[in-house]
């Protein structure tokens, strides 16, 4: 698989613009159980010609529970699939498509792919956009952000948008037809908000990005205490608030944070990933692998005994909800020294998010992080490198706020 990445502007880069213009939340959210009958009203106020962007197997649902809810307002739809991926082919020929209609908004229907394709569509065409999440997986529904792939599923670059969605309907009844792998994809997704938010933004004295990195850790917080009885439970009281959690409140913390509070070596870890995976594996999954791979990093390198306990502890409740902890546990067993360097390669590229930790990792540093994500804490290891004046983000950040969450959770 092609490791090459495009020449595109990062969102890394975007940083320092979007501390001052920031995209903070669609214009209106809509949540509840059965509301696409309500909302379309809503989708109406905005245009009369939609154009529904979703994937080959939400077609089919867009075309049995909101097509004919369209009809009823008169809106003259039409409907075209994303295909494989977020790509420039698929960007390309839904652009085609929407003009051929004379679409006047465009609808995204689905998970996190077909999200970001419809918001990337609708900026490039200068349309409003409606964002109709079909599962837990991500908070894309949310975002001002579109993550551009190549046929292959590999991380290419993201766009920052110009605004967040205009209308998000969040409609529980639709989330609990979704398999379950995917909400739990999107715990992993949202949780790790906190780990990355908190090194890249924890000493940070904006208020809005102090705001943002607090939440980050409410996030934490809700989703170690409720993730495993949700899972259990779907459709229950508990099983909302963390669909709302991975869909709604992680997309608040980068809305708030802006760029600089959204993403750190977890992201950069996942990027590389699919060089090599490919669609092999849900989004979320290779970034709760990457969350373990940075806590991996600040223990070795650091001597950071909090990131140590931290690990262990995701590493129960990765057990606990099903989340991989392991390369293996993404399909990855088999992995050469070559795929390996490959997707280091790409998480290092110099506008990497990963430059966010306030240390400098070296390949195969990273490499060895990567393949020692389930290392039991070596007191020795930490002794011996506890020394090393690397300024901690995540330890100020805990002098500077009172502790919050779970009695039994290390502080971070």
């Amino acid at each position: 698989m092609s490791s090459k990445l495009s020449t595109q502007p990062s969102l890394s880069t975007q940083a320092s613009s979007s501390l001052f213009t920031l995209t903070v939340a669609p214009a209106k959210v809509i949540r509840g159980s059965g509301v696409l009958q309500a909302a379309a009203a809503e989708i109406a106020c905005l245009g009369s010609r939609p154009l529904i962007v979703a994937g080959k197997h939400t077609l089919a649902i867009s075309q049995k529970n909101l097509q004919p809810v369209l009809e009823r307002q008169q809106l003259h739809t039409a409907q075209a699939t994303y295909g494989t991926d977020c790509c420039e082919a698929s960007l390309k020929s839904l652009q085609k498509t929407a003009k051929e209609h004379k679409a006047d908004v465009i609808i995204g229907v689905g998970g996190g792919k077909a999200l970001d394709t419809a918001k990337l569509v609708a900026q490039q065409l200068q349309l409003p956009v409606v964002t109709i999440p079909t599962s837990g997986a991500t908070c894309a529904a949310w975002s001002a952000l579109s993550n551009v792939y190549s046929e292959d599923g590999a991380f290419l670059y993201d766009v920052g948008l110009s605004r967040c969605p205009d209308l998000l309907i969040l409609d529980y009844d639709l989330i609990k037809t979704a398999p379950q792998p995917t909400l739990v994809a999107g715990i992993g997704d949202a949780i790790a908000k906190w780990y990355e938010a908190s090194v890249s933004s924890g000493h940070l004295q904006d208020t809005l990005v102090i705001a943002a990195v607090q939440q980050a850790r409410v996030l934490r917080d809700i989703l170690l205490q409720k993730s495993a009885t949700a899972l259990k439970e779907p459709g229950s009281e508990v099983w909302r608030e963390v669909v709302d959690a991975t869909v709604l409140l992680a997309g608040v913390i980068g809305g708030l944070g802006g760029a600089q509070c959204r993403t750190v070596a977890a992201h950069a870890v996942h990027n590389g990933l699919t060089h090599i995976s490919g669609h092999g594996s849900i989004h979320g999954e290779k970034v709760a692998f990457g969350i373990l791979v940075q806590l991996r990093l600040e223990e070795m390198l650091q001597g950071n005994q909090l990131a140590a306990s931290a690990r262990q502890q995701l590493l129960k409740f990765y057990a606990e909800i099903g989340l991989p902890q392991k390369l293996s546990d993404l399909g990855l067993g088999n992995i050469t020294l070559g795929e390996l360097q490959t997707a280091t390669e790409i998480a290092l590229v110099p506008n990497s998010d990963i430059h966010r930790l306030p240390f400098k990792v070296a390949p195969e540093q990273l490499m060895a992080a990567m393949v020692s994500t389930t290392a039991p804490i070596d007191s020795r290891e930490t002794t011996a490198i506890a020394s090393m004046e690397v300024p901690s983000a995540r330890r100020s950040l805990t002098n500077r706020v009172s502790p919050q969450g779970m009695s039994d959770e290390v502080e971070e």
